[in-house]
């Protein structure tokens, strides 16, 4: 019972860390264009409901729309695989010996010579499923994406949502509570401490020095604030010019 308990919970875990890339990326997103729409509000003094109002709205509209996008991307690279599976399959089945000539290329490339070269290509040619495989990797450089569509779109929308909160929490609890203290400053120190949490996961995700992936991230969202806040500014001040 134990034995099973800990197997599921491995399994649970590599699950979470195969579809992080996607958690990662949609956090990214979800607390810069939430974090643009507030400081876009702010800079053209908007009142805090319409700040929140404008907000969600981003929150749920761009979420969903970056969940379908990344679900129809994913669900297309996996039938353009299986496109060029079944071709595959079909020259296998019926151009076999075109097909073990071109096995023989790519193993001879690779370095493969004489009796040992028709020995490798022996064994490949010998299970068909192996054969299409080979023949998938060394000669069309595909390999089949093992995620499934549906889980990299919910992961992508769950992180946006979550992560894209953050901007907007500061708002929602001065609109219940009327918090004492500067809305805007707090909502700039939460968003960072988001961007600094989504670097070190990209840091691990990718490879890359966890510094860098951290500045990375802090700067991009730095970089979309300000341009929001200062073209709020600027319509604010255009608009009402005209008005009056």
């Amino acid at each position: 019972m134990e034995e099973k308990v800990i197997h599921q919970e491995i399994r649970f875990l590599r699950n979470i860390q195969d579809y992080l890339r996607e958690f990662v990326y949609g956090g990214i997103d979800g607390a810069v264009t939430t974090f643009a729409v507030v400081a876009g509000a702010v800079g053209a003094n908007l009142d805090p409901v319409i700040i929140i109002i404008l907000g969600f709205a981003n929150l749920f509209a761009d979420g969903f729309s970056m969940s379908v996008g990344a679900y129809l991307s994913s669900k297309s690279e996996r039938e353009n695989y299986l496109k060029h599976r079944n071709i595959e399959a079909w020259e296998v089945d019926n151009l076999p010996e075109q097909e073990r000539e071109e096995i023989e290329d790519i193993y001879r490339a690779k370095g493969f010579q004489g009796p040992l070269l028709q020995q490798v290509v022996e064994v490949i040619v010998s299970d068909r499923d192996r054969w299409i495989d080979e023949m998938m990797k060394d000669e069309l450089n595909m390999m089949e994406e093992a995620k499934s569509p549906f889980k990299v779109g919910a992961a992508t929308l769950v992180s946006f949502i979550l992560v894209g909160f953050i901007p907007l929490t500061v708002y929602v609890w001065d609109y219940f509570y009327e918090a004492p203290f500067d809305t805007f400053l707090w909502t700039s120190i939460l968003t960072g401490m988001a961007f600094i949490v989504i670097g070190v996961l990209k840091s691990w995700v990718n490879r890359t020095g966890l510094w860098r992936s951290v500045a990375e991230t802090l700067a991009l969202g730095f970089i979309a604030a300000l341009v929001a806040y200062y073209i709020g500014d600027l319509l604010e001040t255009l608009l009402l010019s005209n008005y009056g």
